[in-house]
């Protein structure tokens, strides 16, 4: 009997962690559970309002808005203690605090900027994080800020490790305006912008029989 499987690879959603200045991956965040649903919102970036000399045109490509809920459970790994003892001694405490350092300033970089305060220093330049990657399918690996996060705790252990938790996140997708052409993510961003042209372009269009045969004349 064969052991080949017609069933389809399903891929992992996830987040990619980048150092910013060489692009070596840092960390990969692959999600637990693919979100059941995406949620986009798009802010478009027309010429000023009022301006009727150029009403048809962009400033350029919208502001896009990507938000997702997360799920982590621990009851799969607690079914295994001998194999997953750190689950079984904290639950998803650990996955949880991956999550949360995508937001949070490293306590080095905290003690280094109070270490320059402390020196008299006037100016002292905001903490860098990593690129983060939103990764979405081969198609859409695209570069992201996170602009809200919340997370429910919904199960403890009996020591008040958290069991089951649900996370929602917002992501605000950072393109060639915010990154530059020559910058790694900037790269990144106009590539998946390129495939939403080429996915677009292998639709064919309507015509205007269609439509009622409008008079555009």
């Amino acid at each position: 009997m064969s052991s080949f499987s017609r069933s389809p690879k399903i891929l992992k959603a996830g987040l990619v962690l980048l150092d910013p200045e060489t692009t070596r991956v840092v960390r990969i965040i692959a999600l637990q559970y693919n979100p059941e649903a995406l949620s986009h919102a798009y802010e478009i970036r027309g010429a000023a309002e009022g301006n009727r000399s150029e009403p048809l045109r962009l400033l350029g490509p919208p502001t896009e808005t990507f938000t997702l809920e997360a799920f982590l459970d621990a009851s799969d790994q607690l079914q295994f203690p001998s194999q997953n003892p750190e689950t079984l001694r904290t639950g998803i405490q650990g996955a949880i605090s991956v999550l949360e350092m995508l937001i949070y300033p490293e306590a080095d970089q905290l003690l280094a900027n109070r270490a320059l305060a402390q020196q008299g220093k006037l100016e002292i330049l905001p903490m860098e994080k990593h690129l983060v990657l939103f990764v979405w399918g081969k198609d859409r690996v695209l570069p992201v800020r996170i602009t809200q996060f919340s997370l429910n705790e919904e199960e403890f252990s009996p020591d008040l490790y958290p069991i089951r938790a649900r996370i929602s996140m917002t992501l605000r997708v950072l393109t060639v305006d915010d990154l530059g052409f020559d910058h790694h993510g900037g790269n990144l961003y106009l590539r998946y912008h390129q495939s939403k042209e080429r996915a677009a372009s292998g639709v064919a269009s309507a015509n205007l029989e269609t439509l009622g045969a409008i008079n555009l004349e």
